[in-house]
């Protein structure tokens, strides 16, 4: 195969979101064939198995938004769509691989754990004075909390109490209206009996 029968396209699937949901992943493998015949020219056309993985992976309502493809013209004549991330993926990996290797200068271990241990000291002497520094300043702060708290406490227990008091004379002035109100009517329907 030559270089002009090898292309790399970004098809948009955008479109297949508007078809019906349960009909979409179907939508997007027809707008590959169509993309395909359209730009290599032929009606042969054959979607690799990935390929069409790929567009079925999240199910038929949620196909991919866009994919990346590589076309190629058979010497049968026919053209094979199949993805091409699977080839990004493999070069990136490769590319990082030797980025990193290249970066990391070998330090001797003896001054790495010199600069680890001199950390965990300096850490241990920073928690050491904070510790003191707690012991100083919880004994005035205990002191000073159980005097606040008392006096707190009075105060709500006397507001709480009040309210009571005040309802109980509510509770007997309604009683005794609405016992006048019983007692006049009864008067009322003896005066008509007489």
């Amino acid at each position: 195969m030559s270089q002009e029968a090898e292309r790399v396209y970004t098809i948009n699937l955008g479109k297949a979101w508007l078809s019906p949901n349960n009909q979409r992943a179907k939508r997007a493998i027809n707008m590959i064939r169509e993309f395909a015949t359209h730009h290599m020219k032929t009606e042969q056309i054959k979607i690799d198995q990935d390929l069409s993985q790929a567009v079925w992976k999240r199910g038929i309502r949620s196909p991919p938004r866009k994919i990346r493809v590589k076309m190629a013209k058979t010497d049968e004549g026919y053209v094979l769509v199949s993805t091409y991330e699977e080839e990004e993926k493999t070069k990136t990996v490769e590319e990082k691989s030797k980025a990193k290797d290249k970066k990391k200068p070998e330090a001797p271990v003896e001054e790495l754990e010199e600069q680890i241990e001199e950390k965990i000291e300096e850490k241990e002497e920073e928690a050491e004075v904070a510790e003191l520094k707690k012991e100083i300043l919880e004994p005035k702060e205990a002191k000073e909390k159980p005097k606040a708290k008392p006096e707190e406490k009075q105060t709500k227990q006397k507001e709480t109490k009040e309210k009571p008091k005040e309802a109980k004379p509510k509770k007997e002035e309604t009683k005794k209206k609405s016992e006048s109100k019983e007692k006049k009517p009864v008067k009322k329907s003896a005066k008509k009996s007489k």
